[in-house]
């Protein structure tokens, strides 16, 4: 028979005859080809282990169990935010949470599994959005959005003082001053007057949104508070599901705004910061909320960030890209090199990867971490169960 110049058989592998008498054989014919067959594999070189093509896109320490936590949970569904009826019970908000056992509390309580439902929801109701999109902005956003800008104002009034060391301007504690001085009449501006005793439940939650005046730091846990504090109002019915949006694209937004200044100004250190391995040194949410607006967006993917004219153009008008603009101008070198998870998360294909990994990060990496959560406060509109 001809021989033919075909691919060889995967059979002629496993001959146990030596490669210089073994016959190669066509894998389509059977006829013999003029190949030498491959030599069998042996105890020198062994077949390769077998690896997957990509590892899950999550960027932790080596070795970290958080990473498999966040992998194997499931990601966090919105729930609707039950509202407190009279006789009301405001009570001062106390501080709960000292070890692990009590996050779990926490976690598996219904209080915990619905301001978790409630950030769920913010962030579904900024999907596809831009900033400028029209959205119902009630007398109560409006509010708030006024005493944010009270709080900005403050800033310019309280200038930081001339020293030497690179973290907490002494300055910030003047201004931490007259937050807790006037937070009441603050929070009076908008409560209406059968609410006016929930000042005594609110207050706390309000003052410790903006960092500690002690150690001069802000962190997840501030940011957390001031998402708790949004979340009571909601129980107060003073924000309902139609406001969501503008609590995002114009309260969250405004608060943003506030706490960059803060940190810029005043030099706040990062409260608890991972360093390179933490997603950002003082937030998570905006990551949440900026993902989920640009949930199929038809030109922008996760790898967009890169794009330089991308970031000028339009973080203005998405979080997520604002917040990567701000890290890439405050730290030097390398994207990749000083902030490693933004740089994977990049790598996600699409941006309802990306919220849903985050969401399932937060759940873990902020609301199950006992040092954070340390700080939490719970009264009459968030139980402790």
């Amino acid at each position: 028979m001809e021989c033919h110049d075909h691919e060889d058989s995967p059979k002629s592998a496993q001959t146990p005859f030596p490669p210089s008498t073994a016959t190669s054989t066509c894998c389509k014919c059977g006829g013999p080809t003029t190949f030498a067959p491959p030599p069998p594999f042996s105890e020198i070189s062994p077949p390769p282990i077998y690896r997957p093509i990509r590892a899950p896109a999550i960027n932790l320490p080596p070795n970290n169990p958080s990473q498999q936590a966040i992998i194997l949970a499931p990601v966090p569904q919105s729930q609707k935010v039950p509202l407190v009826s009279p006789p009301y019970h405001f009570q001062v908000p106390n501080k709960r949470i000292q070890s692990p056992n009590d996050i779990r509390r926490f976690q598996e309580s219904d209080s915990g599994k619905n301001f978790l439902g409630f950030i769920v929801a913010l962030s579904e109701s900024i999907r596809s959005r831009k900033f400028s999109d029209p959205c119902h902005v009630s007398p109560a956003i409006s509010s708030i959005v006024s005493t944010l800008e009270t709080l900005i104002r403050w800033i310019d009034e309280i200038p930081p003082l001339q020293q030497a060391s690179r973290y907490g301007n002494l300055s910030y504690r003047a201004w931490h001053d007259r937050l807790t001085e006037s937070s009441e009449s603050l929070m009076l501006n908008f409560l209406p007057d059968d609410l006016n005793s929930a000042t005594i439940e609110l207050v706390p939650y309000f003052t410790d949104s903006f960092g500690n005046s002690s150690r001069i730091d802000y962190g997840t846990g501030h940011e957390t508070n001031f998402a708790a504090w949004l979340y009571c109002i909601t129980r107060l019915g003073l924000i309902m599901e139609e406001d969501y949006q503008a609590v995002v694209a114009r309260v969250f937004v405004k608060y943003l705004e506030l706490m960059r200044k803060l940190q810029l100004v005043y030099c706040l250190e990062p409260a608890g910061s991972h360093g390179v391995w933490g997603l950002d040194d003082y937030h998570f949410l905006p990551f949440i909320f900026g993902s989920s607006q640009l949930i199929d967006h038809k030109y922008m993917k996760p790898k967009s960030i890169h794009n330089q004219d991308i970031l000028d153009n339009f973080s203005n008008e998405y979080l997520y890209l604002a917040c990567i603009a701000f890290v890439k101008k405050v730290k030097k070198g390398l994207f990749a090199e000083h902030s490693p998870l933004l740089d994977d998360i990049s790598g996600v294909p699409t941006w309802k990867k990306v919220n849903s990994g985050l969401l399932k990060m937060y759940k873990v990496e902020v609301l199950e971490k006992v040092p954070i959560m340390q700080h939490f406060l719970f009264g009459s509109l968030i139980k402790w169960e």
